[in-house]
This record gives structure tokens, C-alpha cells and sequence, in this order.
């Protein structure tokens, strides 16, 4: 990915993202950009399953993910899916389990 698209991809997750500080509740669908296909990333159905602990993601602010890239979200977005069960259920954790093509 060249600078110019990973400049891209960065401003739309934060302009995605910065919404949801001001919706209280969060957007229920965010769209995220990405090379390998856009994650359709269900935030209302994530925030039920934290039981609406935003810190899981939102790290230092709600609403901002600063630091939101490929490296940040295979790390916390697909360890989580690794390392946590819901019911008997896990995360997706192939490429095109989250990322669907055009």
C-alpha cells in the first residue's frame, strides 16, 4: 500500500470513527476501507458483546482510533476473535471472513 492510499484509508477510518463519539450509541455499520476489500465492521452488535466497555477498542478516546491501520486491527480486532468465545462461538480470523470484495 502506497503512502497516498494509506493516507486514504487512515482519514476515512477516523472520520468513521469520530462519528461514533458524537452518536452516543455508535454507529450500528461502519464501512472501513480496506486493500483486501472493505470490513463492513457491525459496531452496535460489538458493543453488546463488550457489554459496552469501549475501551476494548477505543483505546485512549471513544469515538477515535487513532492508531487504526492493517497492523492495529489484525492485533487487537483479530486477537480478539483468536482468543475470545462468545457462547461457542469465535470471531472470524481469515482475510475474507472480515474483508468482502466489490
Amino acid at each position: 500500500m502506497n503512502i497516498v492510499q494509506s493516507g486514504l484509508v487512515l482519514c476515512s477510518a477516523i472520520v468513521s470513527f469520530a462519528a461514533v463519539g458524537f452518536a452516543g450509541e455508535g454507529s450500528e455499520i461502519l464501512n472501513l476501507p480496506a486493500d483486501k476489500g472493505v470490513v463492513a465492521f457491525p459496531h452496535w452488535k460489538h458493543q453488546v458483546l463488550v457489554s459496552d466497555d469501549c475501551s476494548k477498542c477505543h483505546i485512549q478516546d471513544p469515538g477515535k482510533i487513532k492508531e487504526l491501520d492493517m497492523d492495529w486491527a489484525h492485533k487487537v480486532c483479530r486477537g480478539c476473535h483468536i482468543n475470545e468465545k462468545i457462547g461457542d462461538k469465535k470471531g472470524p480470523v481469515v482475510c475474507f471472513g472480515c474483508h468482502k470484495r466489490p
